[in-house]
């Protein structure tokens, strides 16, 4: 893309939204058919859904398949209808409006609602943002470098990449870490798993009626349709200039993006399902962090495919601790009417820059604390991300549906079936889990 078209979202978002005849990058590329042209569009999307695939996604969906073998793999297909239904919804309320997902919930939801869904982001953001950096000092630990020098070393690399870059430069370092994802692939065919089993149990759902299945099932959900997606991918769209005229390359973005994401989640168990778990005759081995997942294999696939899977975790936990520091400061600042963006200048947008290298420093610092019970942080955050999951959804659909809002891009009465029932089924187990939990203390137990 030329410079001149992306230096267009430096305008305050208000001027974007005015301009609408405005030139827009995508409309330049857009005369070009190649494969060039179809690799350039590939951004937020890509970006927003592989994010999920972090150091706590790993962990959980390594866990899937330590416990549950080939059980929970029709989860991940359930999941990532979800996915693409959710971020796509983001996507083009982006394109639509120019505006953030936090801008839109400050100018059009009450104060005390605002509030409460910004909250709601800090909370479903802030330890996550720890987690990567434990992701990122694991996987190098696998490689021999000590976690208090990893950690704060990954820590400056991220801050100065972003700090010092324009957006687009950013998105081009994002996507070429989500080529380390390929590594789960690789491990998962390495297990030589029994392929009909995979096929059987990817399309025969099963279900155990027991706490643990539960909890793994609702930490699947937070860390695959993780809030922090939702709040990146629109911000992203509005950073790139991506207007509904150039809409559906984006909406290419986004369904490609979510079928690589889940496909690897999808690999990440059957790895950890044909050797981990099938090593436990079925019982189900429970692990200590997605470092671990990686250690685990080494009996059964040798060193290669230990240093293959803490390769994928090194770069699916660099880019969430890219994403996440970025999410976290657009929500903030939209929900504040403040200025914000990558490419905006430190002078320009002091709050956002602030705010961005704090949350790193703090990562940095926790993740070189030893000892941590790393498995359960992670499990345990994604578990907090899907019960708050509800909470995002409903926020989504209500402004998605706002024809004053978005015109004629509002949702079709077949999309809001599936949207609806998308939050009401993740709604009710958010709601059941929380119940078994409050029982739990009184010595009642629903399940077993």
């Amino acid at each position: 893309m030329a410079d001149e078209t992306v230096e267009k979202p430096d305008l305050p978002t208000k001027a974007i939204v005015a301009l609408p005849s405005e030139p827009r990058p995508a409309r330049r590329v857009g005369r070009r058919r190649g494969f060039l042209f179809y690799l350039s569009i590939f951004g937020p999307g890509l970006i927003a859904a592989n994010a999920g695939n972090d150091a706590g996604g790993i962990a959980t969906y390594s866990q899937m398949g330590s416990l549950f073998g080939f059980q929970m793999l029709w989860v991940m297909v359930v999941v990532g209808i979800g996915v693409v239904i959710v971020q796509e919804m983001c996507a083009r309320m982006g394109a639509a409006t120019g505006k953030g997902l936090s801008d839109l919930i400050r100018e059009n939801f009450s104060i005390r609602l605002t509030t409460f869904v910004l909250i709601t982001f800090l909370i479903a953001n802030g330890g996550v943002i720890v987690s990567e950096f434990i992701g990122i000092a694991s996987a190098l630990d696998i490689f021999g470098v000590p976690q208090w020098i990893g950690a704060p070393i990954a820590g400056f690399a991220i801050w100065f990449l972003i700090a010092r870059g324009s957006y687009q430069r950013v998105e081009k370092i994002f996507l070429v870490l989500t080529v380390a994802f390929f590594a789960y692939i690789i491990a998962a065919f390495m297990a030589k798993p029994d392929w009909g089993e995979v096929l059987s149990k990817t399309f025969v759902p099963t279900f155990q009626f027991n706490g643990a299945f539960i909890t793994t099932l609702v930490a699947a959900v937070g860390t695959t349709i993780s809030p922090y997606m939702q709040i990146y991918i629109q911000s992203a769209v509005v950073e790139r200039g991506v207007t509904m005229r150039d809409y559906k390359y984006q909406r290419l973005d986004v369904i490609t993006g979510s079928a690589f994401s889940i496909a690897i989640a999808y690999f990440i168990i059957i790895a950890t399902g044909a050797t981990i778990f099938k090593a436990s005759n079925g019982v189900g081995q429970p692990l200590g962090s997605a470092a671990e997942a990686a250690q685990a294999l080494t009996p059964f696939l040798g060193d290669f495919a230990k240093y293959v899977f803490a390769l994928g975790l090194l770069g699916a936990s660099f880019l969430a601790a890219g994403v996440l520091p970025l999410t976290t400061c657009y929500s903030v600042t939209e929900a504040l009417g403040l200025e914000n963006g990558v490419s905006k200048s430190w002078k320009e947008a002091p709050a956002f820059w602030i705010m961005f290298t704090a949350l790193i420093a703090i990562g940095v610092i926790i993740a070189m604390i030893p000892g941590l019970p790393v498995v359960d942080i992670l499990v345990n955050l994604y578990v907090l991300n899907g019960l708050l999951l509800p909470i995002i959804l409903f926020s989504v659909l209500r402004l998605i549906n706002n024809k004053q809002l978005m015109g004629q891009y509002t949702n079709t009465r077949f999309y809001n079936i599936l949207a609806y029932g998308l939050a009401g089924l993740v709604s009710t187990l958010s709601i059941f889990y929380v119940l078994e939990q409050i029982l739990g203390l009184f010595g009642i137990q629903l399940l077993s």
